[in-house]
């Protein structure tokens, strides 16, 4: 394949981020993405993917006037599920983005590692039924057509005619996008794979929107991650998807880099079904940073987890202050804009960082007020920063302790 090698190199290779897809409720393509990023856009509004009728409240973070057949050249949109059309689509983007053809990519082994927590749960918002009589008098309803979280990897390699790949979803909730991040790094890194395309993705969904609000943690009107008066999260939609290749492989062929990823770490602590651990946050942490060759003291930026819960917000930090000390890097929440886009949301903060990184700024923390005294950071309230990144971490948290952190680089930065 032109400009892409297809040897095999020893174990070890430097991994670039050279391409980005983003579909998000601030712009979807990287350009517009970044715009939204820096401009601290809110994707807040009424929830209209389905019927909020009978909630307190029904804001949330949707993508707006989302047209799959813009992205899509192979499948048919209409029998694909929204978070399968996310996914696929930010996949097209991420490799016209780093300037290669679905051709070259044909020619060499890869990767399609896809996160989510839901899938195409959506399904169960408007699903076919079958009513089915037991002779008595009642009735039992039965799903009768599911869509396999499988086919939000499978659906992008189809799209791309690509045969020679990996294609795998994780199902671990909301760092699932780091999950597949990491996966595709290590395979690329390995020499497993020349290329990966990995983010994550999912579309809004009456029962997740239900499950956050039973829990008593869904916000009345926008999401005030590290405020004082925070009260809770905004679910929201969409897909993030990074073109990885080596360094060798970009620097060939002349590719632009967004930047290097420098290491990750996973744990599962299983503390609590959604109560986080400090402890065990903490311990990813610095396992990432070790596995990278970083110090503490290298880290200039931070994408929290950050829900606006009290809980994940406090833990969170807290284990930020174990690793980094009283004064920690500046620290930020994405969700604050886009809401939580659950299996997307580590791997749309992968994205972010790569194009804070490429650009020179720091996204904002909006809809703050007042900082809580018990996360003493700099979230960098409502305005976003221009500034050089060298180094920026990007934590993915879950439920049930699935813990993710992601490092990413400068590319030529000395360290």
């Amino acid at each position: 394949m032109t400009g892409m090698g297809t040897t095999h190199h020893a174990t070890g290779r430097r991994v670039v981020v050279t391409g980005i897809g983003a579909v998000s409720s601030i712009g979807t393509g990287a350009a517009e993405f970044t715009s939204g990023l820096r401009a601290g856009r809110s994707g807040v509004r009424p929830i209209s993917r389905f019927d909020t009728t009978g909630f307190a409240s029904g804001n949330g973070c949707e993508v707006p006037d989302f047209e799959p057949r813009r992205w899509l050249r192979t499948l048919d949109p209409d029998r694909l599920g929204r978070a399968t059309q996310f996914a696929t689509a930010a996949s097209s983007m991420a490799v016209a983005d780093a300037g290669l053809t679905a051709e070259q990519l044909r020619a060499v082994r890869g990767m399609v590692s896809i996160g989510t927590t839901d899938g195409e749960s959506a399904d169960l918002d408007s699903l076919v039924e079958t009513e089915i009589s037991d002779g008595f008098g009642a009735t039992d309803r039965l799903v009768v057509e599911r869509v396999s979280p499988v086919r939000l990897a499978t659906a992008t390699a189809q799209e791309l005619g690509l045969s020679n790949v990996e294609a795998t979803t994780f199902g671990t909730a909301c760092s699932a996008g780091n999950y597949a991040v990491s996966h595709g790094f290590d395979a690329v890194r390995s020499g497993e794979s020349e290329f990966a395309l990995c983010g994550g993705t999912d579309a809004m969904c009456r029962k997740t929107f239900t499950a956050f609000y039973r829990l008593g943690t869904i916000a009345p009107e926008h999401c005030q991650p590290f405020d004082a008066d925070r009260k809770g999260i905004l679910t929201g939609e969409g897909a993030g998807v990074l073109l990885l290749e080596s360094l060798d492989s970009a620097l060939r062929r002349g590719a632009e880099i967004y930047a290097e990823v420098l290491g990750s770490a996973l744990n599962c602590d299983a503390h609590h079904p959604v109560a986080p651990n400090q402890a065990s946050i903490a311990r990813c942490i610095r396992k990432a940073l070790n596995s990278s060759g970083v110090k503490p003291s290298d880290v200039d930026l931070i994408s929290a987890h950050g829900t606006g819960t009290k809980a994940n917000d406090i833990t969170e930090i807290g284990a930020i202050s174990e690793v980094y000390g009283d004064r920690p890097p500046r620290t930020v929440s994405l969700k604050s804009m886009l809401g939580h886009t659950m299996g997307a949301a580590s791997a749309l903060g992968v994205a972010a960082c790569a194009l804070a990184i490429k650009h020179g700024f720091i996204p904002p923390t909006i809809n703050h007020v007042r900082t809580d005294p018990e996360c003493p950071i700099d979230c960098v309230p409502n305005k976003s920063v221009a500034t050089e990144l060298n180094v920026v971490q990007n934590n993915g948290l879950a439920l049930g302790g699935n813990n993710a952190i992601v490092l990413l680089g400068r590319y030529g930065a000395t360290r």
